[in-house]
């Protein structure tokens, strides 16, 4: 990549990079660790996977826990693949760059850039599917471990000292597969408003502030989390 790369970035260009990432980090804080957090998908879906571990300590046979850890791993696994071939096709478009931006050359209100700005957006797509790849592996191990903690669990008759300290175990690691599963697929929404970098900056800025209108009204406003508060 061109040492001078940032010279061939505009003002409206260092702007939409600067928003994409206020954005992505800002919301990421506030669906995750702000005091609102609690009311959200995320706090909510935590009480009930604690619902869930207390559930399966009543219960002498885990088959059916088992069959749940199983298809959640199923889902996480599907798309650790899927993100390996959105990888791999981002590599191939490298090597074929020059016939890329003919082609996006053609489209109505296309910001023309040089070959050089062109390889940083797609260096920066590529890193976003890399960090959705990291985070749906280290899902992928936490549910692994979520189902070695199923077949540890104490009997129904153990102490229920024992029992509710191994639930809130439970429940916390399934809780942490959930958010790296979550923060993975933010990445996929993000990766979407980065392609809008491609045509133009400014679509680049008004698809990043839709993608997080959306993500908030899904965490906080959706009809999904009325049901599972009701």
């Amino acid at each position: 990549m061109n040492s001078n790369i940032f010279n061939e970035l505009s003002l409206i260009d260092y702007a939409a990079l600067g928003w994409f990432f206020s954005c992505w980090v800002g919301y990421s804080f506030f669906s995750e660790q702000s005091t609102l957090a609690h009311r959200g998908l995320v706090g909510v879906s935590h009480d009930y996977r604690l619902a869930w571990a207390e559930q399966m300590l009543t219960r002498e046979v885990r088959i059916v826990d088992s069959a749940l850890v199983g298809n959640l791993m199923t889902s996480v696994s599907f798309y650790a693949n899927t993100t390996i071939y959105i990888i791999a096709g981002l590599m191939a478009i490298m090597g074929t760059l020059d016939k890329t931006m003919s082609a996006t050359d053609l489209l109505p209100f296309t910001h023309s850039s040089g070959r050089a700005l062109w390889e940083l957006k797609l260096m920066l797509l590529l890193g976003i599917f890399i960090f959705a790849y990291f985070k749906f592996t280290w899902a992928l191990r936490q549910l692994n471990l979520l189902s070695i903690l199923i077949g540890a669990a104490p009997h129904v008759s153990a102490p229920e000292s024992e029992r509710n300290t191994f639930s809130h175990r439970m429940g916390t690691v399934n809780t942490l597969a959930g958010d790296e599963f979550n923060r993975a697929i933010r990445a996929y929404y993000f990766g979407l408003a980065t392609l809008c970098w491609f045509i133009q900056p400014w679509l680049f800025i008004v698809m990043t502030t839709a993608i997080t209108l959306v993500l908030y009204r899904r965490d906080f406003l959706s009809h999904t989390l009325s049901a599972l508060r009701d």
